[in-house]
């Protein structure tokens, strides 16, 4: 079986739950077709390029799928139809990500930088020769 990256914007006006149900519903297709979704990640609502059918934001959420070709096509057709859904792209690649994708580790590293800046807010710049 090939690997795909399945993601998908969900409109600004959903509610959390509603986007995780959206996100069953695409794993439900795969399981349905003899696929399997390795991973699933909710990276949240987050401000997009350009206005989309009147959003500025949208849900973003990435499906990491183990499954045949057919099992694709079936996912994107139905996205296609689903109103709650303003952009899909689905990619096949080599070899699924380890641990955590590059858009959640931005926010951790974007955690530790605001902790670190806090500790050096006592008057340590860390520059020598102060």
């Amino acid at each position: 079986m090939a690997l795909y990256e399945h993601v998908f914007l969900a409109r600004q006006d959903l509610a959390q739950a509603q986007v995780d149900a959206l996100a069953e519903a695409a794993t439900k297709i795969v399981e349905d077709n003899n696929g399997k979704v390795v991973k699933t990640e909710t990276w949240g609502l987050r401000s997009i390029a350009y206005r989309i059918a009147k959003n500025r934001k949208a849900h973003y959420v990435m499906l990491e799928i183990d499954a045949p070709a057919g099992v694709v096509a079936e996912l994107e057709r139905q996205t296609q139809i689903n109103e709650d859904v303003i952009r899909y792209m689905t990619v096949k690649v080599d070899a699924l990500e380890e641990g955590p994708t590059v858009m959640m580790r931005k926010g951790q590293d974007r955690e530790r930088r605001g902790r670190r800046d806090r500790d050096d807010a006592g008057g340590n710049t860390g520059f020598s020769g102060e």
